[in-house]
């Protein structure tokens, strides 16, 4: 990873979030470009109604290129419809494809109420990077006091 101290937080919505974490969906698709190098810690966040991250996982690389070639080298992978996939890349005029390895189940979700409790935490609407001090945040949210978040991501999440 170019940035050790740089991880992504990345909302997806719960089917997807467990289609992750099962190994079933292996790419995440988006309509913006995504400039994120191999390696790059990925936290799935859980839309509602779960509302918490869920698990973990590692990007293996990122396709950028137009909406029909991502779905075009993604589309067994990304664990959607061409159609629902279509209402999504509408009127976009390229496409990112995050081709996920890796991915590691939290025993226990760190809810939204915890991140929230443990300094100002906004879900982003897509992803957005974090910082090792904000993963800190997130492990002393952790209800397992962050020990799985630690076993993952060693040194970017001492506190």
């Amino acid at each position: 990873m170019n940035d050790p101290e740089r991880a992504m937080l990345l909302s997806v919505h719960p089917r997807f979030a467990t289609a992750i974490l099962a190994g079933t969906k292996t790419v995440e698709v988006r309509r913006q470009r995504v400039a994120a190098p191999p390696g790059t810690p990925v936290l799935l966040y859980a839309t509602a109604p779960t509302m918490a991250i869920v698990g973990l996982a590692r990007i293996a690389s990122v396709r950028v290129a137009s909406p029909r070639e991502v779905w075009s080298a993604s589309r067994t992978k990304a664990g959607i419809s061409r159609r629902e996939y279509d209402e999504y890349m509408s009127g976009a005029l390229q496409a990112s494809g995050l081709s996920l390895e890796a991915p590691v189940t939290l025993e226990v979700p760190v809810p939204l109420a915890a991140l929230r409790a443990s300094g100002s935490f906004h879900p982003p609407q897509s992803y957005r990077y974090l910082t090792g001090e904000d993963l800190r945040k997130v492990a002393v949210a952790a209800p397992d006091g962050g020990a799985a978040l630690r076993d993952t991501l060693g040194e970017l999440v001492r506190v």
